[in-house]
């Protein structure tokens, strides 16, 4: 149709919000179906955050603000970053926008020229390569290993930087695979960057904290302080306070690519709800207990899950560090038949079958850039996640 731009010819649907629609389809047919496709927390948001709102409301705070974040939010982000990550920001470098998702196409819109190069550890989120080609840059996709937990080497970073890399995306802990790189680790990559100063910086830390073990969360600009001129350090209120759906992102960054963005969502969105960042307020300063017990909650789902699968034959599952999703292996399940007659070439075939035949909806890898992999997310009760698992150990147990 000649009438929708190019540039959209460029990118796909989230297929992650595809597969959760499907599921809410089939669901809606009266299918019996245990959806393990969306990656949002089950627990509600917490009551304080919600009176906050509520407040709002009847305070009659409910006008346009500042485009990129009222000053309450910025000096709670502001204290947030400095108590949690060692990272001093002044409120004009930062800004709050609809959700982590507009921050990053901010950054990128707001940056990116033609054939900029932007280099995306695969498996990726979703949407990184699809806001770079949105932006006119080219995806730079470095493909990790299940040996290697998911992370990119040091060695492979460096192969890939050229002439024309601007932005590095860095994800820890990870969408899709929950790995998260330890300060050794992630050392390693901050000395690659240090020699290359042209290279920026996104850090997407939306997963902060949802870690697990003994295990400590490290941001580059803190692992590194020189990298700070040239980070763009993002996270959000939607996974560590179960606000998806409030979308209230931010991130705090040079002042020169913090001003870019706010011109950007000054022609765009402008401001986020006024409600929303009243919540997201109390949510970054108030109680932060609960945070802790929740997580107890997601690790025991995990361990569930990790051993639950690698019973299931030909399932091979690594135990990732953090956020709340697995992405185990289905390489043992190809080039086989499922009991439906269903030939199994691909991850795609494999989640499909599954979903056709045992009702789990789950998200072929093929979606986040690394075959033959699939993501599960194990935010969801514990009752349906065993009966997920069970269907999937014997949606296996029956190829042929």
């Amino acid at each position: 149709m000649g009438f929708i731009a190019d540039s959209l010819a460029r990118v796909q649907p989230s297929a992650t919000i595809a597969v959760t629609q499907k599921a809410r389809e089939l669901k809606a047919a009266g299918q019996d179906v245990i959806g393990l496709g969306a990656g949002e927390p089950d627990f509600d948001t917490p009551d304080n955050i919600k009176e906050a709102a509520i407040a709002a409301i009847r305070d009659g705070k409910t006008k346009y603000t500042a485009v990129d974040g009222i000053p309450e939010l910025k000096e709670a982000i502001a204290q947030k970053f400095a108590r949690e990550n060692g990272l001093e920001y002044t409120p004009d470098e930062i800004t709050v926008g609809t959700g982590g998702k507009q921050v990053l196409y901010n950054a990128l819109l707001a940056t990116l020229n033609p054939g900029d190069e932007v280099i995306i550890p695969a498996p990726y989120w979703v949407s990184y390569p699809d806001i770079v080609l949105l932006g006119g840059g080219n995806p730079r996709i470095v493909e990790t290993r299940i040996e290697d937990g998911f992370k990119i080497r040091p060695e492979a970073l460096e192969a890939a930087i050229g002439p024309k890399t601007k932005w590095f995306i860095f994800n820890s802990p990870s969408n899709p695979s929950g790995a998260a790189y330890t300060r050794d680790e992630l050392r390693a990559l901050t000395d690659v960057l240090m020699r290359h100063p042209h290279v920026w910086v996104l850090s997407d830390d939306m997963y902060e904290h949802l870690v697990y073990g003994d295990f400590t969360f490290t941001t580059p600009a803190e692992v590194e302080p020189g990298l700070k001129a040239r980070t763009l350090t993002m996270n959000g209120v939607s996974k560590a306070y179960a606000m998806t759906g409030w979308r209230i992102g931010y991130a705090g960054g040079p002042r020169e690519l913090i001003a870019a963005m706010r011109k950007l969502q000054s022609q765009s969105t402008s401001n986020p709800s006024s409600i929303s960042q009243w919540a997201a307020v109390e949510a970054l300063a108030g109680p932060q207990d609960f945070i802790a017990e929740r997580a107890a909650v997601f690790k025991e789902r995990r361990d569930l899950v990790v051993a639950m699968l690698n019973e299931a034959p030909g399932i091979s599952c690594p135990t990732p560090e953090g956020a709340f999703y697995v992405y185990p292996s289905a390489e043992g399940c190809l080039s086989k038949v499922s009991a439906g007659g269903k030939r199994l070439e691909s991850d795609e075939d494999f989640v499909t079958a599954l979903l056709e035949e045992e009702g789990v909806a789950v998200v072929h890898g093929a979606a986040f850039g690394l075959s033959p992999f699939f993501r599960i997310s194990y935010a969801t009760s514990t009752e349906a996640l065993e009966e997920a698992c069970r269907r999937i150990q014997r949606f296996c147990s029956r190829l042929s």
